[in-house]
């Protein structure tokens, strides 16, 4: 078994369905009418697909390899699960020395600690200590909440205030650990998206563990279709089906991944502001953005923010999204103004 298979995914990795209606095929020999061609595998400790439309055999078969190796480096860069990985070499150093980072960990910090601010800090990349704690993470799940002073204790070492960024520059002020799960996926979602743009591709759709990107149209010149899960528990269900051309999209919920105690579901979602698994009835949120590493992250935030304050950062941040909320009757939908356009009635 590989070292990616034996990753503890931290989330879901399905909270969104990928709905293609189309056959998809690897194309073999020349091709002259523009077809889709598929290639998969495995990364960041969950599933991915990558799907572009193409009439060029050459490209064709050579990004497969392209891909993989790409996936592989950004792994190598901000996976916390290896220990030799870019990341975790830099959380293993003292707190108060300066590293310089890789270009591609440079993005990624930048782009968290934007939406870290934005958000109030309800995206944070240093909760990791947290989500280890309450067994969503590296360390293995746990079937007991910890009690308040653990939580008090590693709190101290929760605050993405505590990571100073300047230029490719990196210094923690404190021992701070830094987690890009929340953000890494839809990144690498980006970087496939580039690589594909780079050979020429104009039409794709590129997904990692749920999160995605699409751009252009099916050779029969319709949109790419996606399934929102419904967020339900114990069984695979759609909430809704979305049309989407040259947009990211992210899904985060807090129906999958979650143990239970006493009766009480402590989801895999930790609020950095109470150390505890959130509590609100935001059962799920879908966002689009502009590039799939902002809705990934966006996303996260939205789910710490719960209904209210979501649906208006939302708005403020000029992205469109779902979200959906458990009440006594069912689930209620809210969305922002653009977001009904991308439905399928």
């Amino acid at each position: 078994m590989s070292e990616l298979t034996r990753q503890i995914i931290k989330r879901p990795a399905a909270l969104l369905l990928a709905a293609f209606f189309l056959v998809s095929a690897l194309v073999s020999g020349c091709s002259k009418q523009p077809q889709i061609v598929s290639h998969q595998g495995l990364t960041m400790g969950t599933s991915f697909t990558v799907k572009w439309v193409s009439s060029d055999t050459d490209i064709d078969a050579k990004l497969p390899a392209r891909i993989d190796q790409l996936l592989v480096e950004v792994n190598n860069s901000m996976s916390t699960y290896q220990q030799d990985s870019e990341l975790s070499r830099i959380n293993q150093m003292p707190a108060g020395e300066s590293v310089t980072l890789s270009a591609g960990l440079t993005q990624v910090l930048k782009k968290a600690l934007e939406i870290s601010h934005s958000s109030g800090g309800a995206f944070d990349v240093t909760v990791g200590p947290l989500v280890n704690l309450w067994g969503f993470g590296p360390d293995g799940r746990v079937i007991h909440a910890p009690d308040e002073h653990e939580i008090t204790q590693l709190r101290q070492r929760v605050g993405y205030h505590f990571i100073k960024l300047s230029g490719n520059q990196l210094n923690r002020e404190r021992n701070v650990y830094i987690d890009l799960s929340a953000i890494a996926k839809g990144y690498g979602v980006d970087k496939v998206a580039d690589l594909l743009e780079s050979a020429g591709i104009t039409a794709y759709l590129v997904e990692i563990g749920g999160e995605l990107r699409a751009r252009g149209v099916k050779p029969d010149n319709s949109h790419w279709k996606i399934a929102i899960e419904a967020p339900v528990y114990g069984e695979r269900k759609v909430q809704r089906i979305i049309e989407v051309k040259d947009v990211g999209i992210a899904t985060s919920g807090d129906y999958r991944n979650y143990f239970e105690e006493n009766g009480i579901r402590f989801s895999h979602t930790i609020d950095p502001a109470t150390g505890r698994p959130i509590s609100h009835k935001l059962a799920s949120v879908t966002v689009l953005a502009s590039d799939c590493a902002a809705a990934d992250a966006l996303a996260t935030a939205m789910m710490v923010l719960g209904p209210e304050k979501a649906e208006t950062y939302a708005e403020e941040q000029g992205v469109e999204a779902l979200l959906i909320i458990k009440s006594d009757e069912g689930f209620i939908e809210k969305m922002t103004p653009g977001f009904k356009h991308y439905l399928v009635e």
